[in-house]
């Protein structure tokens, strides 16, 4: 049977968080409010938000090692196989909420789960990506993104970009509005196709790689200039970011049935937001433009 490093994959997991926090704050020259919690039920965390910063409106990078003696049901609804199973989850997740409309939200995590039972072997998996939000669609941008997506993944098998690119589309989707959050990116769970070793040099490229993806976005789109209708713009199609993480999202879910903390939990969501009833954008206008060419399924590479 093959070993399985726990401690190694939190240790990444670490000093992932470590340095992602570190590349932004780079780019925003601020600092990150960081808190430390714990569960009763067993593990906890490494939270850390940063508010208000130059480039950065809102955004949270958090860690967090969780155990207990009972798998929650958002874990157990399509693997009934793995209730009664005591577990371990660990992950970094990671939600950025630009001041400026023409820098979008990113949205990254990679994480580890464990189910273990006395007598039969256990059941493991990693999972993760990174998914775009756009207000205002950029070719470029676009292009980027998934460019670096896949490099990430071609490595390990040059037929694991499409199907997880096809994934994150099919799961980052608003049933209720019938379209895309964003323009995508990479998703996958229960990843263990490539044995422990290789499986989580996987998930390390994709974790590694989210700067890479992001960063240079940030840099080409933060002094460009706005005014109220694109700031209004931004919030209203940030109540779809938050309709997603709330009505949709396995992750929240998997957190609050677990009892994890609350505050880490919904860090995820913007600090303003607006909705408006039965607003449409005017025809051929640059808000009209992400509807029509963006928030449908495309391949960017």
């Amino acid at each position: 049977m093959q070993q399985i490093d726990k401690n190694l994959v939190k240790n990444y997991l670490l000093e992932l968080q470590d340095s992602i926090c570190e590349g932004l704050r780079v780019e925003d020259g601020s600092d990150w409010q960081e808190d430390n919690w714990t569960r009763p039920e067993g593990g906890g965390g490494r939270s850390r938000v940063l508010v208000d910063g130059a480039v950065i409106e809102k955004g949270g990078v958090n860690f967090s090692h969780v155990f207990g003696e009972q798998m929650p049901a958002s874990a157990t609804q399509s693997r009934p196989e793995l209730a009664g199973r005591s577990f371990e989850a660990m992950g970094v997740s990671l939600v950025i909420h630009p001041h400026n409309p023409y820098v979008p939200t990113s949205h990254a995590n990679v994480r580890f789960f464990i189910a273990e039972k006395a007598g039969a072997d256990p059941v493991w998996w990693f999972g993760g990506g990174y998914d775009l939000t756009p207000y205002y669609g950029n070719e470029d941008d676009c292009r980027h993104w998934h460019e670096t997506a896949k490099q990430a993944c071609d490595p390990f098998s040059e037929a694991l970009y499409p199907r997880l690119k096809q994934w994150c589309d099919d799961y980052f989707y608003l049933k209720h509005r019938d379209e895309p959050r964003g323009v995508g990116g990479l998703f996958f769970d229960d990843f263990n196709d490539l044995g422990f070793e290789q499986s989580f040099a996987f998930m390390r490229s994709v974790g590694d790689s989210y700067l890479n993806a992001y960063i240079p976005i940030i840099q080409r789109r933060r002094e460009y200039s706005y005014g109220e209708p694109e700031r209004s713009f931004q919030l209203y199609r940030r109540g779809r970011y938050v309709e997603f993480n709330l009505v949709w999202d396995r992750g929240t879910l998997f957190g609050l049935q677990t009892g994890g903390r609350t505050e880490s939990i919904l860090m995820s969501l913007p600090p303003l937001v607006r909705w408006e009833y039965d607003w449409s954008p005017e025809p051929g206008s640059a808000e009209a433009e992400l509807y029509e060419k963006y928030l449908i399924p495309r391949d960017w590479v």
